[in-house]
């Protein structure tokens, strides 16, 4: 999958982008609205290795004189995560580097899991979302997953359907 938009392509990871897509997650993770300790303690669980690209599929936006300015990962999520009854593709980030904000990587790196999902026959997106990115991802058509059980149900979830497109 090679995808061309603007002065930017989407392609698939390899080992060899880790060190950077890592750094990438890193500083998007420092405009986040939370408070600095929660970053500090969040950065190393959002780094993804080499053993996660036999687990994930890892994509990755590129910019011809820039180098990756996005990134984005997904699997099949766990039926329990996913709204009743449903098969979905759990959208686990899409990062973008600060200063490439509001330039349609993130909304196309959507689209790539969107795509991603429906080649491989699930009912929808699931995504799991940091609590400041709710509006990114309601203006691209997914709805809030209620709390069902407040022990178990991360606060932040967010659901597109794919049937019907």
């Amino acid at each position: 999958m090679l995808t061309e938009t603007k002065s930017w392509a989407l392609r698939p990871a390899s080992p060899f982008d880790l060190l950077t897509v890592n750094g990438l997650i890193e500083s998007a993770i420092q405009t986040w609205e939370v408070p600095a300790r929660v970053k500090r303690l969040c950065v190393p669980l959002y780094r993804y290795s080499e053993h996660d690209l036999d687990c994930l599929d890892l994509v990755v936006a590129e910019a011809e004189r820039i180098g990756i300015v996005g990134a984005a990962a997904w699997e099949e999520a766990d039926p329990g995560d996913a709204p009743a009854g449903h098969s979905a593709l759990l959208l686990h980030g899409i990062y973008v580097a600060p200063d490439q904000h509001r330039k349609g990587i993130g909304t196309r790196l959507f689209e790539a899991g969107e795509m991603a999902a429906s080649l491989h026959g699930f009912d929808g997106v699931l995504v799991k979302a940091q609590r400041g990115a709710g509006e990114f991802f309601r203006a691209l058509g997914l709805e809030r997953v209620p709390v069902q059980d407040c022990s178990r149900d991360y606060p932040h979830r967010f659901w597109k359907s794919l049937k019907g497109l």
